[in-house]
């Protein structure tokens, strides 16, 4: 079964501790770290994107590029919503794996009304996985205007549902080389 919603992977870092792209190292059997979210995320959701600085990925997927100079998730989202005429989409991070169905599935098991639903870990707010409406572009563009790109400070202010997770390791995110090497390590191929 496949979820009525657009899915949207997040591959525009600056991946600078990690010293080179994160994005297009090598995961999992797939040539790219993005390659791997793009075909689990398209076994899950109707649509799925790449958002992104620039289209540099070298397979068929939909990239929806930045509309400003700016580096930040924010700018990310404010653009999605620009590009798209969706009222919801589910946002995840390249550098997150090891983001499972059962985590996405609680996630999109929210009927209420709120701007965002957000992961949250033992380790706090994932902000790089859960849903986010259409709702919260006014007050996303009113943060880009005043440069406040942080997304904590932006879900602080919306009407934001976090969902507890207890366990942290779906949330692992890849930023340094020894992360990266111990997750290729323990990745268990489909």
């Amino acid at each position: 079964m496949k979820y009525d919603m657009t899915a949207i992977i997040f591959a525009g870092g600056k991946s600078s501790r990690m010293g080179k792209d994160k994005a297009l190292l090598p995961f999992a059997g797939y040539n790219t770290l993005s390659e791997f979210q793009y075909h689990k995320l398209s076994s899950l959701f109707d649509k799925v994107y790449i958002s992104s600085k620039e289209d540099k990925f070298d397979f068929a997927a939909a990239v929806i590029t930045d509309r400003y100079e700016e580096s930040s998730p924010l700018v990310g989202i404010i653009s999605i919503f620009e590009a798209l005429e969706v009222d919801e989409v589910f946002i995840l991070s390249v550098d997150a794996p090891f983001v499972n169905e059962e985590v996405i599935e609680k996630l999109l098991n929210y009927e209420e009304e709120f701007d965002a639903i957000i992961a949250k870990s033992t380790s706090g707010a994932q902000p790089l996985c859960g849903v986010y409406r259409r709702s919260i572009l006014p007050l996303a563009e009113k943060h880009l205007k005043e440069g406040n790109h942080r997304l904590t400070h932006l879900l602080k202010k919306a009407h934001t549902q976090f969902i507890s997770f207890e366990d942290d390791a779906p949330f692992t995110n890849l930023n340094h080389p020894h992360e990266y090497e111990q997750a290729m390590k323990s990745f268990i191929l489909p």
